[in-house]
């Protein structure tokens, strides 16, 4: 009887932590989708958009080549 109430809160603990997972997954799923989304905006903006950003063309189109998956820090939390 002690094995099988082992192996059951073990399975129970399995399924929750996996439960976590796909929750952390559809964060991170969300914010790949966020950051993409902007990033492809801050591409389009012209000169003097940017300028009120306080961005340089340059700029604005190294953030827009960044992977999708390459989110701030901050934004993990």
């Amino acid at each position: 009887m002690f094995a099988s109430l082992t192996l059951s809160t073990m399975a129970v603990s399995h399924v929750q932590t996996r439960g976590f997972a796909v929750a952390d997954l559809m964060t991170l799923a969300r914010l790949a989708f966020v950051a993409r989304s902007q990033r492809r905006h801050l591409g389009r903006l012209d000169s003097t958009r940017l300028a009120d950003l306080g961005l340089t063309a340059a700029q604005a189109q190294t953030e827009a080549k960044r992977a999708f998956w390459d989110v701030p820090t901050n934004w993990r939390r």
